[in-house]
């Protein structure tokens, strides 16, 4: 059993991280038509919201037991918890502003050495050397995958601080899922993370919408905030059908309810490593949507990551003597 619970959660960690994969091809289309950060941070939490609402609703209504209602203790500890959720998209896409795509996703891969750390803190226990040698690998094969070697990239400070900073968001989002209230149902869960992402999304949408006013494309009003700054600019609303969707499904939607699924069943250190098959993806994605060129060293590095996670998931000798006992 302790098998099969390992391998659903490798697959569905798997399956998450791919979808989130697909996000940055997205945003980069909706930079390119004009929109801000807090526009499209806004719209995929606001549609990821109802939908999460909605699927909460039906399974409520459909279920033949009754399912358990988080404590108010836990629905505050969710909703702090879920603050990681909006801080890492939001942290993510600031960076993308000031750094090459290739180099932000390098930093949130830190993810993955971070997690590890975590795990051996929480566990008081040193990672053994095969998970050691297969974070190694994967840092390794991201470098490649990404091309640092044979790019000329200028750094922004900027840019650095808040990969790093959407790196550290992301892994408290992993443990988060891990270890909070595992009893909730994965619906009701991931909706009050998201409530809890929310609120730092709306909040950077409050401050940071500046600009000219204009709603769906059709309007232009200026509005002084106070005497001697910018004008604050209306959020365009068109965004939400445009790539709020995608968005939503993408970001917030299918891959947090996956990853509750995944994590408390894969562990920490071995889900993130598994939740490297982001990177391959975005490669991807950026390959066929937004036709960037994809070098033979790069498909080098995404090799490199998928035989990291392989050896991750060969099992060792106790489990192997585990599986010839059962």
């Amino acid at each position: 059993m302790k098998k099969k619970n390992i391998f659903k959660g490798v697959l569905f960690v798997g399956i998450g991280a791919s979808i989130y994969g697909m996000l940055a091809t997205f945003v980069k289309l909706a930079y390119q038509d004009g929109y801000t950060t807090s526009e499209v941070t806004t719209s995929q939490f606001v549609l990821g919201l109802v939908g999460l609402l909605i699927l909460n609703l039906i399974q409520t209504i459909t279920s033949k037991k009754t399912l358990p209602t988080p404590s108010s203790k836990e629905v505050r500890n969710l909703m702090l918890a879920g603050t990681s959720l909006g801080c890492t998209s939001l942290f993510y896409y600031i960076a993308v502003q000031y750094i090459n795509v290739s180099v932000a996703i390098v930093l949130l891969m830190q993810s993955v050495w971070f997690s590890v750390v975590v795990e051996s803190v929480m566990t008081k226990k040193l990672p053994n050397a095969r998970k050691i040698l297969s974070v190694i690998i994967v840092l390794v094969g991201t470098v490649l995958a990404t091309n640092l070697i044979n790019s000329k990239i200028e750094l922004d400070w900027k840019g650095v601080f808040w990969g790093v900073m959407a790196a550290a968001s992301y892994t408290l989002t992993m443990f988060t899922s891990n270890t909070l209230a595992t009893h909730l149902p994965v619906l009701r869960k991931s909706f009050i993370m998201l409530c809890g992402g929310s609120i730092v999304i709306f909040a950077f949408l409050f401050f940071a919408q500046i600009g000219p006013l204009h709603i769906d494309g059709l309007k232009s009003v200026y509005l002084n905030f106070t005497e001697n700054t910018e004008h604050i600019r209306a959020f365009d609303y068109y965004i939400l059908w445009k790539y709020g969707l995608i968005l939503s499904l993408f970001g917030t939607v299918i891959p947090p309810i996956l990853f509750n699924i995944g994590f408390p069943n894969a562990g920490l250190g071995l889900g993130s490593i598994v939740s490297s098959l982001e990177l391959p993806v975005s490669v991807t994605m950026a390959f066929v949507l937004l036709g960037e060129e994809v070098v033979f060293i790069q498909w080098i590095g995404i090799a490199l990551i998928l035989f990291a996670i392989v050896l991750m998931n060969l099992p060792g000798q106790k489990e192997y003597k585990v599986a010839e006992l059962s």
